[in-house]
C-alpha cells in the first residue's frame, strides 16, 4: 500500500534511556505515544540513517491525529516498558518544556508580576513630604500598592492553572497559544482559589504558630520548664508542617489537570506522594517533589540575601554592638531609610519571577511520570541478538 506521507511509511529506531527500541512504524510509534511510553524529547533517527533526532520531529507523530489504516493490518510489534525518567531527566525535560514556551509563561508571569512592579515602584518614588503625617500623593501610592496587590491575588489563580495546562500540552508536543491557554485557566478560577486559600493559610497559620513559640522561648529564657515545653511545642509544629506539604504536594494538578473537586484534588495529592513504597527512595514522589522543591527555596534564599547582602550586614552589626532594644530598633529603621530604593533586589525580584514557572513545570512532569504504571504483561527488552533492540 503506498501512502502519501512519508512519515507513515518510514520505520524508527528510538531511544529511550539509553535503551533502542524497534525498528516501528508510524501505528507503533502512536501506541507507545497514547501509553505515556514515548515523549517528544526522546530520541529517534530513521531505522535506514544514523542522524539522530527527537520523536517531536517524526512526521504525524506529534503534529497531526493518527491515521487509521483501510488495509493491510498493522504486524503487532513489542512496546516499550515504562521506564521512569532520572531526577536529572526531570530537570533536564523542565528546562526544555519552559525554552519551547518561553513567550507563554512570560505572558502567565506578567499577570501577577506587572502589577507587583507597579506597587513597588509606585512605592519608592511617590514618597510623602518630609516632616508630613498625610500628603495627596502618599495616599494615591497607598491606593496603587493596594490595587496591584488585589490585582496579583486575583491573577494567582489563573496563573497556577496556566502553568499546568501549558506544561501539560507542551509535554504532548503540542503548542496552545497564550489566549486559547488562558481562557481555559480562567475556568479553574474558583476552584484553584479556594485551594489556595486553604493552603497557604495553613501554611501561615503554621508559622505564625511557630514565631509564637520562638518568642515564647525567648521571653522565658530564664524558666527550664517554659523553654522544655518550648521545645516541644516546636517538634510539634515541625511535624506538622512536614506532614501538611507531603500533603498537598500535588493538589494543583490534580485540581487542573484531573479536574478533580476540592476535597478530591487533596486526597488524591496526599495518595500519590504516599505513593510509590515498592520503588526506591529517591525515585518516589513524595522526595522528588521535596528535592524540586528545596532546589527552588535555596535559589530564591540565595537571590534574596545577594541583593540584601550589605543591609543585612548592616544590621548585624548594629545588633552585636547595640545594647538598648530601642536604640537598636530606631537604627534599623534609619538603614532602612537610608538604604531607599535598591535596583539590585528588584532586578533580582523580576529575575526570580520570570523563573518561577520552572518550579510549577517541574512539579507537572513529577506529576506525569509518576502517573506511569508498568503493565503486568509488559517485559523490558534486552539485548538478544542481532536485529533486536541494542543497547
Amino acid at each position: 500500500m503506498m501512502l502519501d506521507d512519508q512519515g507513515v511509511t518510514d520505520e524508527w529506531i528510538v531511544r529511550v534511556q539509553g535503551t533502542e527500541y524497534g525498528p516501528a512504524n508510524i501505528e507503533t510509534l502512536r501506541e507507545w505515544k497514547a501509553e505515556g511510553r514515548l515523549l517528544p524529547v526522546n530520541e529517534a533517527r530513521r531505522a535506514d540513517g544514523d542522524l539522530w533526532t527527537t520523536a517531536a520531529e517524526i512526521p504525524g507523530l506529534f503534529t497531526v491525529p493518527p491515521v487509521v489504516p483501510i488495509s493491510e493490518p498493522v504486524p503487532r510489534q513489542t512496546p516499550i516498558p515504562v521506564v521512569r525518567r532520572t531526577f536529572a531527566e526531570i530537570l533536564l525535560e523542565t528546562v526544555q518544556i519552559y525554552r519551547k514556551g518561553f513567550f507563554q509563561f512570560l505572558g502567565l508571569t506578567l499577570l501577577v508580576l506587572l502589577p507587583s512592579i507597579c506597587s513597588q515602584l509606585t512605592t519608592a518614588f511617590v514618597q510623602p513630604p518630609q516632616g508630613s503625617n498625610v500628603d495627596l500623593r502618599s495616599v494615591i501610592a497607598a491606593g496603587v500598592a493596594f490595587l496591584a496587590f488585589i490585582v496579583s491575588i486575583v491573577m494567582w489563580p489563573v496563573y497556577i492553572a496556566g502553568i499546568q495546562i501549558l506544561t501539560a500540552e507542551i509535554a504532548r508536543g503540542n503548542r496552545p497559544s497564550l489566549v486559547a491557554m488562558l481562557n481555559e485557566a480562567v475556568r479553574f478560577w474558583s476552584r484553584v482559589a479556594a485551594l489556595c486559600i486553604f493552603v497557604y493559610g495553613v501554611f501561615f497559620l503554621l508559622m505564625v504558630f511557630g514565631l509564637a513559640i520562638a518568642a515564647m522561648a525567648l521571653a522565658g529564657g530564664s524558666s527550664v520548664l517554659l523553654v522544655l515545653v518550648a521545645m516541644g511545642l516546636l517538634i510539634l509544629q515541625v511535624w506538622m508542617f512536614g506532614r501538611f506539604f507531603v500533603n498537598v504536594l500535588f493538589w494543583q494538578q490534580y485540581a487542573v489537570l484531573e479536574k478533580a473537586g476540592f476535597i478530591d484534588s487533596l486526597r488524591e495529592s496526599r495518595d500519590l506522594a504516599r505513593s510509590g513504597r515498592d520503588l526506591p527512595w529517591f525515585q518516589r514522589p513524595l522526595w522528588r517533589g521535596a528535592f524540586i522543591a528545596s532546589i527552588w527555596c535555596a535559589f530564591g534564599l540565595a537571590i534574596k540575601l545577594g541583593a540584601e547582602w550589605s543591609t543585612l550586614q548592616h544590621y548585624f552589626n548594629e545588633v552585636t554592638t547595640t545594647q538598648d532594644p530601642q536604640a537598636l530598633l530606631q537604627r534599623m529603621t534609619e538603614i532602612q531609610q537610608a538604604s531607599g530604593f535598591n535596583i539590585s533586589s528588584f532586578a533580582l525580584g523580576i529575575l526570580e519571577e520570570i523563573l518561577r514557572p520552572l518550579l510549577g513545570i517541574a512539579f507537572v512532569i513529577v506529576y506525569l511520570d509518576s502517573k506511569l504504571e508498568l503493565p503486568s504483561h509488559v517485559e523490558p527488552i534486552v539485548s538478544a541478538g542481532e536485529g533486536d533492540a541494542v543497547r
